[in-house]
């Protein structure tokens, strides 16, 4: 099976009316015991008004187009819990982008709060682009950004929208999967993360996958498959002694179980280099219970007791999250026991309201102001968390930084959910997210200490300004009024506000640097006696080829720039006298530009870019990240310096690129019967024994006639890994090779590195 291998769809316009009317239907009967007469009557106002607008259209897969949101609104009431100014909105969010009505059309319609959420889920559809470095989508995601600080039912229909796009996307063409995908990886996933939506995240991560890493998500799925069955008997059979005893002390429970995601599997199978086989948390046994909220922590402990009592448990991989919740609001209680049929079992425990949370998000606990209505919070302590969450965001929108894709790197660290407890010397507790250093710290305390930090006292050790702090730690800052802030720090610090702070003292100097070299020009001319303005400053931009203004005038200041050069330039008085000199300033200027180079390609063969070595005039290079060999599924990016880069599709460098700069994929593949070597790299693990080497170069030189261009063995107590670079042709040569290596007496594991 493959990610699109879906049957065409055959239009039938009396069943599709039924459906429509259905699937109508099936919503106001999910939203009817939490909506007033007046709610339902504006609900089939939108639902008319959508049908209407929408009538005619279909989606690629063929189907009516007004599907689609009704099953968004459908996943905003069902599984968000959310009331009825957001299905409106989830019926009408595609009206203004794809059809006649206006965005003050709705607003007379509906109100000023639809409109504005509308306006929030439209597009940018008029975004004039004029440096290669502006992402339409990163320009998009922070326009969802502004529209969420006003109301965050913004995101949350957006991620509505975004998982039903994924359900349905076996009818787009592959480029297109690919690209959608790695958005959804990369933007709409750490969202979900973030606001506790987990089974929304988690099948957004599955999707994801399937896309961008087919293969192995076939695997693991099918893997899950085959034991299902065998699963479901263990689970019957754990659970079964823990609810007898539980019914003797007179709590009542309802008892589930949830698989691990393929996307977790794979990713854990990656992280601690083990097989499928190897891991025991797979599947996880839930209970839950209904009580007063204060009595939740003692019910939750006295059924850990029972659980204890009755298997064998796991200390080290206890998780209490009742004292304190994750970001998202997320309570549980944790222990893994080891089950009569030897296999560990996750054993979650958490009241009913601790369950809405950590299925429906912060979003559960969040009521939305309606129209004439005032916003009720119930509980206090997760919309504060939320709240909280959301001014860090506006700090962010409020920095001087106007660049999209900067935006948007320091909203995604803004979504992290892992955080430490740091104290200041008096004892004061401050939050980070993991993996903070030093200079966060001190940025987090005040600016001033920020730029002039040279190190700490942490625990009343002096440490360096990068060093990462644990939870409790206990952090002097250590400065000097001599010490300023520097360009390597920003690979340092881990929190936005560290990163702007640092971004906006280097603006500042840039500010200074621009008048310093605005005010050496104008001496240049004056001393040269030619007037200053536009047209000669231009004239000697154009000349000295640089890619930025700040460039420019830095190069004024350091004299790369001299006045001997600026008097050659505007000496020159016509355009071959200036082609010439540009091409000694720099003799890579090709002849033709990459865009022109590709559009030629794409002419002789438009549904691909090949890679092979025909193509000399156009540089590909193959990404380090990931290292692709033809037969692995690839695909190209343009980049600044008339380069393809080629990625995998799985590689995360790749999905961040796609994710980021759509419009700059080629579509890429390997052109067949090239021979091409490439180089890729094993690890090699198993027994030592005497002639093992002689064995693995026999089959790498002798069976397999490939190229070693290293190798490296070491052995300890019998056991030895050996790494091997080695050049080869093809994904299907080094399959071929593992599999021979594999079949070495006393090798226990081949992988690719």
């Amino acid at each position: 099976m493959t990610p699109n291998s879906s049957s065409a769809y055959v239009p039938n316009e009396e069943l599709e009316n039924k459906t429509i009317v259905r699937k109508y239907y099936d919503l106001l009967k999910v939203l009817y015991h939490r909506t007033t007469p007046a709610d339902r009557k504006l609900i089939r106002k939108a639902f008319v008004l959508a049908t209407n607008a929408h009538n005619g259209v279909r989606r690629k897969s063929g189907e009516p187009y007004i599907y689609h949101p009704i099953e968004v609104a459908m996943i905003c009431c069902e599984e968000m819990n959310l009331g009825t100014t957001s299905v409106v909105c989830a019926l009408l969010h595609d009206v203004v982008e794809d059809t006649e009505y206006t965005l003050e059309d709705i607003r007379e319609i509906f109100g000023d709060t639809v409109a504005e959420i509308i306006d929030g889920l439209t597009k940018i559809s008029d975004l004039v682009i004029d440096n290669k470095n502006i992402s339409l989508q990163a320009e998009n995601y922070k326009k969802i950004f502004l529209s969420m600080l006003k109301d965050v039912r913004v995101i949350l229909i957006k991620l509505a929208d975004r998982l039903h796009n994924m359900r349905t996307l076996d009818s787009m063409p592959p480029e297109k999967q690919l690209k959608i995908a790695s958005e959804t990886s990369f933007f709409y996933v750490p969202f979900a993360h973030r606001l506790g939506l987990y089974s929304i995240k988690s099948e957004l991560e599955d999707y994801a996958m399937r896309y961008t890493n087919p293969t192995e998500y076939y695997a693991i799925a099918d893997r899950l498959k085959e034991t299902e069955e065998q699963r479901e008997t263990l689970i019957q059979d754990f659970v079964k002694p823990i609810v007898e005893e539980l019914n003797k002390e007179g709590i009542q429970v309802e008892v589930s179980s949830r698989t691990k995601s393929v996307y977790s599997i794979h990713q854990k199978m990656i992280r601690k280099n083990i097989p499928f086989d190897d891991i025991y948390d797979i599947f996880a046994v839930r209970f839950v219970f209904d009580s007063p909220e204060s009595e939740e922590f003692e019910i939750c402990w006295r059924i850990y007791k029972v659980v204890c009592l009755l298997y064998q448990t796991n200390p080290s991989r206890d998780r209490n999250f009742l004292m304190h919740p994750k970001a998202n609001g997320y309570q549980s209680l944790h222990v893994t026991a080891m089950s009569k049929a030897g296999r560990w079992v996750e054993v979650q425990i958490r009241s009913k309201r601790m369950d809405v949370i950590a299925e429906k998000g912060l979003a559960a606990h969040y009521r939305y102001k309606e129209e004439n209505e005032e916003a009720n919070v119930t509980d206090t302590d997760v919309s504060d968390k939320l709240e909280d969450w959301l001014s860090k965001t506006r700090e962010i929108l409020n920095s001087k930084d106007a660049d999209a894709l900067e935006f948007l790197k320091e909203v995604r660290l803004n979504l992290e959910l892992k955080e430490i407890y740091v104290f200041t010397p008096k004892g004061d507790m401050k939050t980070l997210p993991a993996g903070s250093t030093v200079l966060d710290f001190a940025y987090l305390l005040h600016t001033n200490l920020g730029d002039h930090c040279i190190g700490a006292k942490v625990n009343y050790n002096i440490v360096p300004v990068d060093k990462e702090l644990r939870n409790g730690d206990q952090v002097e800052v250590i400065t000097s009024k001599k010490q300023m802030p520097k360009l390597e720090w920003i690979e340092v610090v881990r929190t936005p506000k560290a990163r702007r702070s640092i971004r906006d003292f280097f603006r500042n100097e840039q500010k200074q640097m621009n008048i310093s070299g605005e005010q050496m020009l104008r001496e240049y001319f004056s001393q040269l006696g030619v007037e200053y303005n536009e047209e000669n400053l231009q004239k000697i931009m154009t000349a000295t080829l640089k890619k930025s203004p700040e460039e420019f005038w830095n190069d004024i200041v350091t004299h790369k720039i001299t006045k001997d050069r600026v008097q050659k330039i505007l000496s020159m008085k016509n355009p071959k006298e200036m082609a010439e000199f540009q091409k000694k300033v720099s003799e890579e200027i090709a002849n033709k530009s990459l865009d022109q180079l590709i559009e030629e390609q794409l002419n002789e063969t438009p549904n691909v870019f090949m890679l092979d070595d025909d193509y000399e005039q156009i540089k590909y290079v193959l990404a380090d990240c990931c290292n692709p060999l033809p037969g692995d599924q690839v695909v190209g990016f343009q980049v600044a310096d008339n380069r393809i880069v080629i990625h995998q599709t799985s590689c995360r460098h790749a999905i961040e690129q796609m994710s980021k700069f759509g419009n700059r994929i080629i579509k890429t593949k390997w052109r067949k019967g090239q021979d091409i070597a490439f180089l890729s790299g094993i690890r090699i693990t198993g027994f030592d024994r005497k002639g093992m080497i002689k064995e693995i170069v026999d089959v790498v030189s002798s069976q397999m006639d490939l190229n070693i261009r290293l190798l490296n063995i070491e052995s300890k107590n019998n056991v030895f890994t050996g790494t091997m670079m080695l050049y080869i042709q093809s994904v299907r040569a080094l399959t071929n090779l593992i599999d021979k290596l594999k079949a070495i007496d006393q090798v226990e594991k081949v992988e690719r590195i």
